[in-house]
Formats: structure tokens, sequence, C-alpha cells
């Protein structure tokens, strides 16, 4: 019979529970400068408890789930850590934003095979920011600690968030009509989609990532966080009439505005009616990329896309960008014959 040995602890098998007790008391103070007043519960509990108060009259839940990609490949290389919490709120609450709904809470999924307690708090410090900027709750959340299933110093994230909104007022797309006006709010960067595409192409360019780059470096511009757009939308949702809301992810303009646009409409857009920020210019270049790709992969500088009546369209401008927003007029709905791209860039 083997000798059993020295008596073994999960910390031996990697896996450390003060380290996770340390996160979750590190965590805590930013976590609460997001709470609303509708949460029941805080940070540490096996769920969280959150109260839909109001006065709602057919209250809508709307859910959206995403994480973050391979743009965390180069917060690893670069070391920094502080900015893709920010993606991983953004993704969630843009998504569930272009319904109509109002971003309540939010919850994260944190996995890797060492907890760093530091790197972690500098995540979930980003994820909370998020939050805010979103005006929704941090409300819980997991670490998983597993070793062996990540490659020493990475980690992944994931996360969901959940909103509400009336009934009578979730925005589908079925009242954009023939001449309603298609504006387009500026993107940030490359927000958290294409990022294969962006890591295929510093490695092919093998530039400076610490080098100047329009005034920042090249990797601090590569990590810019997604635009959170929800409250100059909200508050626009709240003056007039918004008919259709696309967020301009995976997909890009051609493949996510036709996502919020009836049969027998498209929409025309004029490529000269945004800037393009040098961004992109830059990755074209160095990565030889077609004009169609770059629309299909990219945002290209437009990181929502919001369809208004024609009427509506000055005020809806001047909302936008008393919220602090950078719209721009892009184009306009017309009819198209069936089997026809819904999205013509021009």
């Amino acid at each position: 019979m083997a000798s059993q040995g020295e008596p073994l602890s999960y910390r031996d098998a990697g896996v450390d529970i003060d380290a996770g007790d340390a996160l979750v008391e590190a965590i805590k103070p930013f976590a609460r400068r997001t709470l609303r007043p509708e949460v029941v519960a805080g940070i540490g509990g096996f769920g969280a408890l959150f109260a839909l108060a109001g006065s709602y009259r057919e209250p809508v839940l709307v859910a959206g789930t995403d994480g973050v990609g391979t743009k965390l490949k180069l917060a690893f290389a670069l070391g920094r850590h502080d900015t893709v919490g920010i993606d991983l709120v953004a993704m969630s609450v843009n998504d569930i934003l272009v319904q109509g709904a109002e971003p309540l809470f939010f919850l994260d999924y944190f996995a890797c095979g060492k907890l760093d307690v530091a790197v972690a708090t500098e995540v979930v410090k980003g994820i909370a920011r998020g939050c805010e900027l979103a005006g929704c709750a941090l409300i819980g959340g997991e670490t998983a600690e597993m070793p062996g299933m990540y490659p020493p110093g990475e980690y992944d994230l994931a996360g969901f968030a959940v909103g509400v909104v009336e009934k009578a007022s979730i925005i589908d797309g079925s009242t954009i009509a023939p001449g309603d006006a298609v504006l387009g709010l500026a993107s940030s960067g490359a927000h958290s989609n294409g990022y294969s595409l962006v890591r295929r192409i510093v490695e092919r360019a093998r530039p400076d990532l610490g080098g100047d780059f329009h005034g920042r470096p090249l990797g601090e511009v590569l990590l810019e966080p997604t635009r959170i757009y929800v409250k100059p939308l909200l508050a626009l949702m709240r003056a007039l009439p918004v008919k259709g809301l696309a967020h301009i992810t995976g997909g890009g303009l051609l493949e996510n505005v036709p996502r919020v646009l009836p049969a027998g409409l498209r929409a025309r857009l004029a490529k000269g009616a945004w800037p393009r920020p040098p961004l992109f210019d830059w990755l074209q270049a160095e990565g030889n990329v077609a004009e169609a790709e770059m629309h299909r992969v990219f945002n290209c500088g437009v990181g929502m896309v919001v369809v208004v009546a024609e009427r509506d369209a000055q005020r809806a401008l001047e909302s936008l960008a008393a919220a602090g927003e950078a719209p721009y007029r892009i184009g306009v709905i017309e009819p198209c014959d069936a089997g026809m791209p819904q999205t013509v860039i021009e």
C-alpha cells in the first residue's frame, strides 16, 4: 500500500481561500459606490437581492451577457488591468439599452489559475467604475481560482446585466420608416471587438506600444475602454421618441444596423459624415485590411446608432451633445428590395 505522504490542503492544490476572502474585502468599498436604493443586500451572500421598486405599470426585464474577449491579451501584455472591467460592463449595458432598458444591476465572473489579489482588485475597480457610469449596481459576482485552467498571469472575464423597460416603451425598430434620420455616436476606439485581428496586426507591425500615437501611447489607445452610452440615451428617450438603436459590436456597422431595421428598409450611411479615429486608419494600413472588412469588423468611429424621425433629428443631436456625446447625422432610412443589403456605406 502506497504511503499517503504529508497531509494536503486546498492551498497545496493551488486554491487560496484566504486570497479570495481578501479580494472580497478589498472590493467592497468600490461595490458600495454603485449601490441603488433597490439593492436589498450587499456583496458576500449566496445570492444578490434587488427589489424592483418604482411606479412601473408593465415592467419587462431585459438581460444581456458578454465578455471582453481577446482584448484581455493586450491587457496581460501591457500589465494594465484597470480598464477591462469598464469594457465588461459596457458590452452588456449598451446591449440592453438598445431595447430601451435602464440597467439595474450587474454581476461579474472572474476566473484565473492563481488569484493575484492586487490584479483582481484593479479589474473589479474597473467593473465598479463601469457600473457607476451606467447607473447600475454591482450586486455580486464569482471569483473562480482554477489551477491548471489558465496560463500564469492570465484570467478571463464575463458578466451580465439586468435592466427594466415599460412594455409600451420597448424599442424594437418596428416604427422605423423611410426618411428617418440615422445618427451616430462617437466611439472611444475599437471598444471590445475585432481584437483577434488587432492582435494579429500588432504582431505583424511590431510597433512600440509605449511609443507616441497622436499624443498618447499606442498601447493605451488600444486599451481605451468601451464607451458607455446609458445616461445620455436614457435622457434622450425621455425627451423624444427614439425609433431604433444599434450597438456597434462584432459585425461592425454592416451587420449591426440591420438588426433593428424592418424588412424592406435599409440605412444609407455617408462615409465622410463622421470622423474616423486615427487608430482605424493605422489598423487598416498595417493590416492591409479591405474597406468592407473594416466596416464588418470594427465600429470605425461609431459606437452606437440612433434612428429618430427627421423632425426630431436636430433636437436629438442637441440633447446628445449637451450630455457630453459627440453625435453626427450619418445617414437616412430608405426603402430597399428584398435580399438587398440593409446597410450601405458610400
